[in-house]
């Protein structure tokens, strides 16, 4: 609006004929928690960085002691939620492990709201930074665990707004050892030791420079008297006189303004904060309290309304599934009648094939009936001569192994007579023998030849001298040699007999074999057509 009055002002002015000199302007770029502006600002008596633009951060200067009395307004309290997150997560507040993991749930909570788990998957904050890097780095921890572990607190959130989870955070913010402390690099005159000096609400510390958690030296507000430097030392005097002034040195002048502007400005709030409201600031605080009251009560319509709305869309859900369940339900009934009606045609005629069936089936049965009855009794006969030919068989068995010891007594015996046999010629051949050479011992061969003698088996010698006469025909051995063969002969035939029995015998279990399986087969017939009967007469009777 003002660039608009400038542009019609000048325009009245040229119009009129009047120039004006422009004045000097330079760009000023103002920097928030979550926002950023630019603006033209005339140059003043003092002096301007040549950079364009000049860039300003709007921060707190000055942290409240209780955070839910003195952060009214609620743009207040969101952009100092901002500033003390930021603070945190560049680890100028150090927290631990837990608590960090606790405000982290309560920042999440005031971006995204209520946690839903179809809505909040896994993965959801893995573009936010939630934790300091420092505990990041303390624990093996995958960036999945820690958003679990995250997840898991902010789930407990349920219910509490935007205003009330930044309120939370800087609730557990405000009693961290760190929250609001400005650190300054000090030195001692006698010692020359390095320091540091911390400037909070509460009053001035006294750090060694590796802690700045436990202060070695504190001087509360409410028990300093006074605070003076010249140029770089600083003087603080306590209220108690008799304790002894503390001088600490600062190297820069424009830090040293800085450390006593902030003394200044704590110590001025410190001591505010203790005494009763003004009007304007008691107005403020019943403002800001109706308005949260308010705000409340939207809350609470909204999420009576939000929930009132929820459960209309779950009747609306129910109903619609419920309509299509019906829908469905009564198209099923339809096909169900129409299935219903093709069915009792289909069963009448089926009934009238079926009934026609039973009575060929009826007939069929008493077909089965009997040839099952006549297949039994064949079954019994069959197992009868089956009992009879295995008897026949053990018989049989037996008889062979009778007759193999009868074989091999006879064999035993036949190889007796053989050596008999074998020694009775040799014992002839010696007799010859010795007679021969009792001939030729006893009568010289005439000078002539004679005639050549019988064979010694067909003659008879004798000697006229002693009147003996040997005879060479042994009866008895051919007698025994006619028995062996005898013999022999039998055994062979009783051998042959044998074998003919046995193949008889085999050819007959052979022929019981095959007509067992044939009377199993049958029975197997028999038995699935009466199955089938019994089948078909209870589908009858259905």
């Amino acid at each position: 609006v003002s660039g608009a009055r400038a542009v019609n002002t000048s325009k009245i002015m040229s119009i009129l004929g009047l120039k004006k000199k422009q004045p000097k302007t330079f760009k000023v770029k103002v920097v928030t928690m979550d926002a950023e502006m630019e603006f033209s600002c005339e140059v003043l008596d003092q002096e301007v960085p040549k950079d364009s633009p000049i860039t300003f951060h709007f921060l707190a200067k000055f942290f409240p002691e209780k955070v839910e009395e003195e952060l009214v307004q609620e743009i207040t309290q969101h952009l100092f939620f901002l500033q003390v997150k930021k603070q945190i997560l560049e680890e100028e507040i150090l927290c631990s492990p837990e608590a960090s993991v606790l405000l982290a749930s309560y920042a999440v909570q005031a971006k995204y709201g209520d946690y839903d788990p179809n809505f909040h998957k896994p993965g959801f904050l893995a573009q936010d930074e939630l934790l300091p890097k420092r505990v990041l780095m303390q624990y093996q921890m995958t960036a999945d665990m820690w958003e679990e572990k995250i997840t898991a607190w902010y789930a407990e959130h349920r219910g509490i707004a935007r205003d009330e989870a930044e309120m939370e955070y800087l609730k557990i913010a405000q009693d961290l050892e760190m929250y609001g402390v400005s650190y300054f690099a000090i030195t001692q005159n006698k010692r020359d030791t390095d320091l540091l000096l911390g400037v909070d609400a509460q009053g001035l510390h006294i750090y060694s420079p590796n802690s700045k958690l436990n202060p070695n030296k504190s001087f509360p507000w409410s028990g300093i008297r006074n605070i003076s430097y010249s140029e770089k030392e600083f003087t603080i005097k306590p209220l108690d006189k008799k304790k002894d002034v503390f001088k600490f040195y600062s190297s820069q002048l424009r830090v040293n303004k800085l450390i006593l502007q902030l003394c200044i400005g704590n110590h001025d709030l410190f001591m505010r904060r203790r005494k009763v409201d003004s009007i304007e600031v008691q107005q403020m605080k019943a403002q800001a309290k109706e308005e949260k009251a308010r705000k409340k009560m939207e809350r609470q319509i909204l999420a009576r309304e939000k929930q009132m709305r929820e459960e209309a869309e779950r009747a609306k859900e129910e109903m619609e599934r419920r309509l299509f369940q019906l829908q469905d339900e009564a198209r099923l009934a339809n096909e169900a009648l129409l299935r219903s009606e093709e069915t009792a045609d289909l069963l009448a005629e089926k009934a009238q094939i079926a009934e026609e069936e039973a009575k060929l089936l009826a007939h069929k049965a008493a077909e089965a009936e009997q040839e099952r009855q006549r297949l039994e009794v064949t079954a019994m006969k069959t197992k009868e001569e089956k009992r009879l030919m295995e008897q026949k068989m053990r018989e049989a068995e037996q008889l062979a192994v009778k007759l193999v010891e009868q074989s091999e007594r006879r064999l035993k015996e036949a190889d007796h007579l053989k050596q008999d046999l074998t020694e009775a010629k040799d014992a002839e051949r010696r007799a010859k023998q010795k007679l021969l050479d009792i001939t030729k011992t006893t009568y010289p061969v005439p000078a002539y030849s004679a005639p050549p003698a019988p064979p010694p088996e067909a003659s008879n010698i004798s000697y006229d001298s002693t009147s003996m006469r040997l005879d060479f025909k042994d009866p008895d051995m051919k007698r025994l040699s006619m028995e062996i063969e005898r013999e022999r002969l039998e055994y062979m035939e009783k051998s042959k007999h044998l074998q003919d029995q046995l193949k008889e015998l085999k050819t007959e279990i052979e022929s019981l074999k095959l007509e067992e399986q044939q009377q199993q087969l049958l029975q197997h017939t028999v038995f699935k057509t009466c199955a089938r009967r019994d089948f078909c007469a209870s589908q009858l009777l259905h």
